[in-house]
């Protein structure tokens, strides 16, 4: 099939290298020249696992392009992606500018049918606001379909997401449509729904909702075992084990982070707000996700007292492994609230340093783990990279000034910390000072 995708962010970016390696033609489109220039160079502004490798690949067979000329892109293609971003403004609302920019300009390029698919994540009502305003703009000239196809993609995964999808959603008036974009996604796997557009629109944020209240819901569990002495890896082994709750999203933390869930969990709060509904599970997952993401710096405090000229190594940056992002990281408060009181901070990350140079002032990077954390007065673990769980503890319990492992993500075992001699606190568990 041939097909354009507008915006070549994380999904856009994915699903449509995605969709070439499967043997599609794809039109890549993007107003920033910039971005546009460094995929044409064979360059892969985002870090995910294989895209670059299938990037190349569906270039050098000619089945994958990438173009600042969106009316080349309408015009070559017979199904139209819409991946462009939804920014959250005004503490909930979502920015659909970009959203109906496109609609508009792929109205005024059209020249044949076209199946429009809304891939952005966006609220309920959005496809038939596409719908209109493409209409308004073509004035007659052809016919259309609009469908709501939202992602599903994690992350650091996108790729196996894409190419394995659990389910697919397709939303529509006109099930001919959703039928053709079924036919694309066939080859995929993954269980067809097939909906309206409302209903479609709303999985999406229903999913995220559900899912960051799981996290929330375990943290909470685990700052009530920390009172007990209960541990919550094995609380959450037995419940997730019982096939109506199951192990995914049943790890205690720092709580969520990226794009997505934080946008999102806003997002369908403003909309119920709205409508004159109160999600007051939402609202509390929100809540606890806050302040679970400062936990570290009070168990900093209750250790060391006044971080005032402290050395504090943080291991991790991005929000979670195999990606740069450090959207709504959880390490980016963490840092920002230790220098606040006055520490000193050293960070390392695999991938995510330029990223969070962006947005942090005042911290040392350092890309080699032992020259962060020799002299620290503490180590916060933040993002569960691979290496950070093979680190040689006994040459970091060397090098440290005071041996305080704060282990935001339970990586390592209680007993073996406290034998090599820290001062070990993890979450959810019981905490040796």
């Amino acid at each position: 099939m041939k097909l354009c995708m507008i915006g070549t962010g994380y999904v856009g970016l994915t699903t449509g290298v995605c969709l070439a390696y499967l043997d599609n033609n794809v039109i890549c489109v993007d107003r920033d020249k910039d971005r546009i220039g460094l995929l044409k160079k064979g360059v892969m502004p985002i870090h995910e696992e294989g895209l670059a490798e299938f990037m190349q690949q569906g270039v050098s067979k000619g089945r994958l392009e990438f173009s600042e000329d969106l009316g080349y892109g309408v015009t070559n293609a017979d199904i139209i992606f819409i991946t462009v971003g939804t920014p959250s403004v005004n503490g909930g609302e979502v920015d659909l500018t970009a959203v109906k920019e496109v609609a508009g300009g792929i109205a005024k390029c059209m020249d044949s049918y076209k199946i429009i698919v809304v891939k952005s994540t966006v609220p309920v009502g959005t496809q038939r606001l596409v719908t209109g305003i493409i209409a308004d703009n073509l004035k007659g000239r052809s016919n259309f379909d609009v469908v709501s196809n939202p992602e599903f993609l994690r992350e650091g995964n996108a790729v196996y997401d894409t190419l394995h999808p659990d389910r697919v959603v397709l939303g529509s008036d006109n099930f001919k449509a959703a039928k053709v974009l079924a036919g694309l996604y066939m080859p995929m796997g993954g269980r067809m729904v097939f909906t309206d557009p409302e209903s479609a629109e709303m999985i999406k944020y229903a999913s995220n909702a559900f899912l960051a209240t799981k996290i929330s819901f375990i943290n909470e569990i685990a700052n009530l075992c920390e009172k007990v002495g209960a541990d919550v890896t094995k609380v959450a082994l037995g419940m997730g084990l019982d096939s109506r709750i199951s192990m995914d999203f049943l790890e205690a933390g720092l709580g969520y982070g990226g794009s997505c869930f934080p946008k999102d969990t806003l997002a369908l709060i403003t909309l119920a707000d709205r409508h004159g509904c109160s999600l007051k599970t939402v609202k509390s997952a929100i809540e606890i996700n806050e302040s679970q993401r400062m936990k570290p710096v009070k168990m900093l405090q209750d250790c060391l007292g006044n971080l005032e000229g402290r050395k504090i190594c943080i291991l991790g940056l991005s929000f979670k492994p195999n990606t740069d992002d450090v959207r709504q990281a959880p390490s980016i408060d963490i840092i920002r609230e230790i220098i606040r009181l006055g520490g000193r901070v050293t960070a390392c990350d695999p991938i995510a340093i330029p990223n969070a140079g962006k947005v942090l002032d005042g911290v040392e990077f350092c890309e080699d783990t032992y020259q962060a954390a020799e002299g620290a007065d503490a180590i916060v673990l933040v993002t569960q990279w691979n290496q950070f769980k093979k680190l040689d503890l006994a040459k970091i319990r060397k090098i440290m000034k005071r041996p305080v492992f704060i282990d935001g993500r339970n990586v390592y075992d209680v007993d073996t910390m406290l034998k090599l001699g820290f001062e070990y606190y993890s979450i959810g568990r019981r905490n040796y000072g």
